[in-house]
């Protein structure tokens, strides 16, 4: 048993350990310029609420798209097809939305917050296990290796992989016994409210919200600006 009667800490992937980097907008501007549609950084930037959106959209609707690899990249490659139409680019659409999926699937397009690390390392010195439970393809265990997050972390349970998605409790279920833990004696930390708090709630575990951005409200939850504060919560 680890600090604080915990016996293992888990994760989610996007807004808790990683961000796109430099950014999605720049990314995309990139990609579209070198296949000779060069575009204004502000007017892709402009746009991204309205992809935000359309996610959102597929998500409220039937987000067990998480489950299945196909389908996934099919949502991705939705969004930036929008985004291609609405800077005016058509015939194309897909073949270039498709090419910021696959540029996603690299490591180097991807940073961790400086506090990930220190975190993980803090919480395996305390006897804590480290894993992620993550909505998310299947090239998600390739990333965080790439990352360098590999020896750190004790299990990667990603969506596409096991056929499972956050909220539904058997996914948080499935990592506590792959690590072997109750789910008890858990914590899951992630930053959206519908799939990590619900989710490890109706799982047993105990949840803890992540605002890195700030000003989200989220009463009854514990709630951390970034993982150097989870010591004080957990």
């Amino acid at each position: 048993m680890g600090h604080g009667g915990c016996a293992a800490v888990f994760f989610d992937v996007g807004n808790t350990l990683l961000y796109p980097f430099p950014s999605v907008s720049q990314v995309c501007e990139k990609i579209l310029s070198k296949a000779g549609h060069a575009r204004d950084l502000a007017a892709i930037d402009a746009l991204m609420p309205l992809v935000d959106e359309y996610y959102e959209d597929r998500f409220r609707a039937d987000d067990t798209f998480w489950t299945s690899e196909e389908a996934t990249s099919e949502v991705w490659v939705g969004m930036y097809s929008l985004l291609c139409r609405n800077l005016g680019i058509e015939h194309e659409a897909e073949v270039l939305a498709r090419a910021v999926y696959d540029e996603f699937g690299k490591s180097e397009r991807w940073r961790a917050y400086s506090d990930v690390v220190p975190e993980f390392e803090r919480l395996r010195a305390e006897g804590v296990r480290v894993g992620v439970i993550s909505n998310w393809d299947r090239r998600l265990e390739g990333l965080l290796e790439g990352i360098g997050f590999g020896p750190l972390i004790d299990t990667v349970v990603c969506s596409a992989a096991v056929g499972l998605h956050k909220p539904d409790p058997r996914i948080f279920e499935l990592a506590c016994t792959r690590l072997g833990v109750d789910p008890s004696e858990c914590v899951h930390v992630g930053d959206h409210f519908y799939s990590d708090i619900l989710g490890a709630r109706t799982a047993g575990l105990r949840a803890v919200l992540i605002d890195r951005k700030g000003g989200g409200i989220a009463p009854g939850v514990a709630r951390i600006g970034g993982l150097d504060e989870l010591r004080g919560v957990l």
